[in-house]
């Protein structure tokens, strides 16, 4: 069967992804004073807040996880079995010589190469809202068949889908409620935990959520 393909996952994975791979951090103390710019609280900071009580020799799985500046927070954090996708190949390379501790493997969150409850947590931070609102079912739904107990996501939020202009383009970037997106959509998932963060721009909040079975 063919892997499904977007105008999305057709921009992230060719040059316009290679250009996002280079503009981002490509180390955790660089992106933690992103996240403090941003949104007044380090990502370190969230990351303890949300995953301090769990386990950390759980399996993770993290869909879109580009360079993997992310799974290298929870790496040092203390949890030991990460992992993520990515559909850009750029992405993929620098992961391996930035973060020889973690593992980026290419793989579209729409077609994960994995059996049902193959980890954890699944998460997203910064993805969900890259992935067109006639697409996000698919997404969600192999984000669920994944996982065997969590959802985490840090996505922008808005009261409902409404759509933002990414550097100009339209069909790009879309805001909404995603964790109530996931619990509407899955009545085996209750919300643990929620936290809005009203960006330092003065227009965009971010969510992160966590969800589990």
């Amino acid at each position: 069967m063919a892997l499904k393909t977007t105008k999305q996952i057709s921009h992230w994975a060719g040059e316009e992804g290679n250009s996002y791979v280079e503009r981002n951090p490509h180390s955790t103390a660089e992106m933690d004073e992103l996240y403090v710019a941003d949104c007044g609280v380090s990502r370190t900071e969230m990351n303890l807040d949300f995953l301090g009580a769990i386990g950390k020799d759980i399996p993770i799985l993290e869909v879109g996880a580009n360079v993997g500046t992310q799974l290298q927070f929870l790496h040092t954090q203390g949890f030991s079995k990460v992992l993520g996708v990515d559909v850009n190949r750029r992405a993929i390379t620098d992961a391996k010589h930035l973060y020889p501790d973690v593992d980026v493997i290419e793989a579209s969150g729409f077609d994960l190469p994995f059996k049902d409850g193959s980890f954890e947590l699944v998460y997203t931070s910064g993805v969900l809202i890259h992935i067109s609102p006639n697409d996000i079912q698919k997404i969600m739904n192999e984000m669920h068949r994944v996982s065997s107990r969590y959802i985490w996501g840090f996505e922008y939020y808005a009261p409902e889908y409404t759509e933002v202009r990414y550097r100009g383009k339209k069909d790009l970037l879309w805001k909404t409620d995603f964790a109530n997106l996931f619990l509407a959509k899955f009545p085996d998932l209750r919300l643990v935990k929620e936290k809005k963060y009203t960006m330092t721009d003065g227009v965009n909040v971010n969510q992160m959520y966590l969800l589990e079975r």
